[in-house]
């Protein structure tokens, strides 16, 4: 017996583009459109399979593809100049939520790793004698080292007082990596404390401490700007540290 001779009880051969576009419409309707082209591709990829054996010389779900709308990502929004972010530290430090979230908001920006790692931080994985924090990031399944500033270490210390659970946070990824660049940090040291992995997933494995030195002095720093910019209303550049 074949593979694909038959879809449901429809013979492959007798498939057409409107019964592939029918397949895909809710996905389309409801915005899901990487979901419409992924189903669409698998579709193509049957009848890429049907073709060569000879169950058909057509594949339906070619003419469709320009029928499902691309999908444009939207960049998240972040802020890239320091008197935008002096204005955001002092709002997040006056803000009047619970304490967990107060402090979950307060430490998203001194670490800048991805929110829904910060969202799922545990405390095993926290060591606050050596100031790091290890864990396995999701997205591309590598260990990653993230250094703790003081002032990181005093905001952890605060919860730990209060919950065992995990932690919560924000989006400044993209405000870090900017002004890190503006002052002169390395770009290999920044993009590795991002958590980018190199598409060489062995070596990015091997080479997960990569750097630590300069990004620990790289948190440290940045930390102590963010308090900078939380104390006064006059924006202070940030000085690289040597």
């Amino acid at each position: 017996m074949h593979v694909f001779p038959v879809i449901g009880h429809i013979a492959i051969g007798e498939v057409t583009s409107p019964d592939v576009l029918n397949v895909v419409r809710p996905l389309i309707e409801r915005l899901k459109l990487d979901s419409a082209h992924r189903v669409r591709s698998k579709i193509g990829e049957i009848f890429a399979y049907a073709i060569v054996h000879g169950f058909t010389n057509y594949d339906p779900a070619q003419a469709v593809t320009k029928q499902i709308p691309s999908h444009k990502a939207k960049h998240r929004p972040a802020l890239t100049e320091p008197k935008e972010v002096a204005q955001l530290i002092r709002d997040i430090y006056n803000y009047e939520g619970t304490f967990i979230v107060q402090h979950a908001l307060r430490l998203s920006p001194l670490l800048f790793q991805r929110p829904g790692e910060i969202r799922k931080m545990t405390w095993q994985d926290v060591d606050l004698d050596a100031k790091e924090w290890r864990y396995l990031v999701t997205k591309t399944k590598v260990q990653h080292i993230v250094p703790l500033s003081d002032q990181a270490v005093e905001i952890l210390k605060s919860v730990q007082q209060v919950t065992g659970d995990d932690m919560c946070p924000h989006g400044f990824r993209t405000t870090a990596s900017t002004l890190l660049n503006e002052q002169g940090w390395s770009p290999d040291a920044i993009e590795r404390q991002l958590s980018h992995m190199p598409k060489d997933q062995v070596r990015a494995a091997y080479n997960r401490a990569q750097y630590l030195d300069e990004r620990r002095r790289l948190m440290q720093s940045w930390a102590d700007y963010l308090d900078s910019l939380k104390g006064s209303t006059n924006v202070i550049p940030f000085k690289r540290a040597s």
